[in-house]
């Protein structure tokens, strides 16, 4: 399952709080490089999607492999222009919906923490791959019976033909 509101809501807190310790800069871009579909929430999924792509270095955005500019004054000028004006990550967002940002999550926001918050972001993805495979499996299931009732009937109904043809062939 995605991050539940308060998961996503900490997840956030830890990219805008967190950013100038150098012990969470790499997991900060790590979780920049997740795809927005783990959170939950729609709400949360616009802020993380806002920066995301407000954080990104202007060198990813060409050919190069993603990179994130986390750290410093332009990390806190993005979280302090979206917590000022929050219609710039949607024009339906209020200040109440991003007056968390910036805030540490508390202690109880560690690696543990952060490791756990990976797995639950992939899943329901990994579920959902499961499910479609299981389906597939039972619509080959359902096709290889129904093959298997054509091609009797249609090896019948192809022998009659070729009886018939053969017939036709010694009457000429």
């Amino acid at each position: 399952m995605p991050l539940d509101t308060e998961d996503g809501a900490k997840a956030l807190q830890l990219i805008t709080s967190r950013y100038d310790a150098r012990e969470w800069r790499k997991k900060i871009e790590k979780t920049l490089s997740l795809p927005p579909k783990g959170m939950e929430d729609d709400v949360q999924r616009k802020i993380f999607l806002h920066l995301k792509l407000a954080l990104q270095a202007y060198k990813s955005r060409r050919a190069d492999a993603p990179a994130w500019v986390v750290g410093g004054y332009g990390t806190k000028e993005v979280i302090d222009r979206a917590k000022l004006r929050p219609t710039e990550i949607d024009p339906a967002m209020t200040p109440d919906q991003v007056a968390f940002l910036g805030e540490d999550p508390g202690s109880e926001v560690d690696q543990a923490w952060w490791e756990d918050m990976l797995v639950k972001w992939f899943e329901e993805p990994e579920e959902e791959v499961v499910e479609a495979e299981a389906s597939d499996e039972e619509g080959e299931d359902d096709e290889d019976g129904e093959d298997g009732k054509n091609g009797k009937d249609g090896s019948d109904t192809a022998a009659s033909d070729s009886d018939t043809s053969e017939a036709t062939k010694k009457s000429t």
